[in-house]
């Protein structure tokens, strides 16, 4: 499996963005998503996860601010971003698994991960 982050750039505090991945070599429809992020000098840590029937957890610190979301037509998941703060500067990465954990924020529980898009917010 394969999963492929796009979207990252820089926006200005309070800003919008939307990241987007794409899965491949999995059966999409059985796989959980997850985005991670990591700062410089910070641990990875997950930000927000969608199970395979739409159920969703956000960290407390986005929660509000960012919603998830899957289309299964385009094997694509979402990270909708607003009210962007400089802290949320970092690399975003997007992860599956077939595992059947739920909408598990646990980063050691997911398999596939992408190279990462790197997301700045400026004052």
């Amino acid at each position: 499996g394969q999963v492929t982050e796009s979207g990252g750039c820089v926006v200005q505090t309070g800003g919008s963005l939307r990241l987007s991945c794409t899965a491949s070599g999995v059966d999409f429809d059985d796989v959980a998503m997850g985005w991670f992020r990591q700062a410089p000098g910070k641990a990875r840590e997950g930000v927000a996860a969608i199970d395979r029937i739409g159920n969703t957890n956000y960290a407390v610190s986005v929660k509000g601010r960012f919603t998830i979301s899957r289309d299964g037509a385009k094997n694509t998941v979402y990270l909708q971003m607003s009210s962007l703060k400089p802290e949320d500067t970092a690399m975003y990465y997007c992860a599956a698994t077939d595992q059947l954990y739920g909408a598990t924020l646990i980063r050691s529980l997911y398999k596939f991960w992408g190279q990462g898009t790197q997301v700045t917010v400026s004052l």
